[in-house]
């Protein structure tokens, strides 16, 4: 196992520069929705209980508290439909991005194994293949790679960044199935599972890989990854989990122990709080349903298309031309969004605007893509 940093693309975000600078010197300023960072205050449940643990002189513990563990077993059956998370199977993250990121090589994969991931995706799946000294492979079928013994690691990304589709429990499924026959490890990123603009996500919840109509009740080769990043505003606070087969979680357990990948203790404390606490996601998710209707009604009338966009907090949208030329059209109004590119060849023609930026610059936004100016 080795970290093969030379094998690392240049840092995608670094080439939207030019345009950022170009939309900032629109009179009424930029809207820069090309990052889905969150904008709105933490909740003040999660900062209370960050204050109330701040006195920690002592170090945390790696494996979680016994209270972190407990509160994501306990959310998982009150928010997933999840009933039989083993607590032994929760391990906080620091972030979801460092274990999408090293999982791979903490997995020991190199030289010879196929790491999967979805053809539109997220980079660092494909960064972390790479890290690792492993294989990439793009893909959506899994009839392309079921029945390959080099296949170690299989992501799935449900509600997907960038495009926002929802994979359903039968899809779920059958990915498993194909990866237990090779004895590969399936590994979904599930960070946007709270926010379903559509049916039947909005009435039935968008099914975890953990989910009995999924996994039955053996969680075995399975890992579930969430963030309370974009639920609660928490980005700052780098707190997120996997969650699955107590075996796996056990190994990983053992090297991060050896790295000091350690959750802060008074983070930890803060997760309990979010965790626990469904008042302040419902009421984020309707800051960010004002702000999709709006994006979506302006995007529409500019002549854009919105495909997919289920669930996430994303627009993942297309004006049936490159989006290179869509991301100059958009920052010559003081619009920056994401291109597609950056999520792989086949969001060659799309861009990915985010709903994370107030509702002030949303509304400005909209004025400029209705006004076209």
């Amino acid at each position: 196992m080795g970290l093969n940093a030379s094998a690392l693309p240049d840092f995608p975000w670094d080439s939207l520069t030019p345009f950022i600078e170009r939309a900032s010197a629109h009179p009424d300023g930029i809207v820069n929705l090309s990052v889905g960072t969150p904008v709105d205050p933490t909740p003040l449940v999660v900062r209370d209980a960050l204050t109330r643990a701040a006195d920690a002189p002592g170090y945390p513990p790696t494996y979680g508290t016994p209270a972190v563990r407990e509160a994501v077993a306990q959310w998982f059956a009150r928010r997933r439909g999840v009933p039989q998370v083993n607590p032994a199977g929760v391990l906080p993250t620091i972030g979801s991005k460092e274990l999408v990121a090293f999982l791979p090589a903490l997995m020991g994969l190199g030289d010879g194994d196929v790491v999967v991931h979805p053809s539109a995706a997220y980079p660092t799946y494909d960064v972390g293949a790479r890290l690792a000294g492993a294989t990439p492979f793009a893909c959506d079928d899994v009839a392309e790679w079921e029945g390959n013994p080099a296949v170690k690691l299989v992501w799935v990304n449900s509600p997907s960044n960038p495009t926002g589709a929802v994979m359903s429990a039968e899809a779920l499924r059958a990915t498993v199935e194909a990866a237990r026959a090779i004895g590969a490890v399936v590994a979904s990123d599930e960070c946007y599972a709270e926010l379903p603009w559509e049916e039947p996500w909005v009435s039935g919840g968008v099914p975890s890989i953990l989910d009995p109509a999924v996994a039955g009740t053996d969680h075995t080769g399975l890992l579930a990854l969430y963030s309370l990043s974009k639920q609660s505003n928490l980005a700052g606070y780098r707190a997120a989990f996997a969650a699955g087969d107590p075996a796996l979680v056990a190994s990983l357990l053992e090297t991060r122990k050896h790295a000091g990948m350690m959750m802060p203790g008074p983070v930890q404390a803060a997760m309990v709080a979010a965790l626990t606490d469904d008042a302040h996601v419902a009421a984020q998710r309707e800051v960010y349903r004002a702000r999709r209707a709006t994006l979506s009604a302006a995007l529409r009338g500019a002549g854009f298309a919105i495909d997919g966009s289920a669930a996430g907090l994303y627009l993942w949208c297309t004006r049936g031309e490159g989006c290179w030329d869509t991301i100059s059209w958009l920052a010559d109004r003081g619009i920056v969004a994401a291109p597609g590119a950056f999520y792989g060849p086949a969001g060659a023609q799309h861009v990915r605007v985010s709903l994370t930026a107030t509702d002030e610059r949303v509304s400005s936004a909209a004025r400029r893509l209705v006004n076209k100016q």
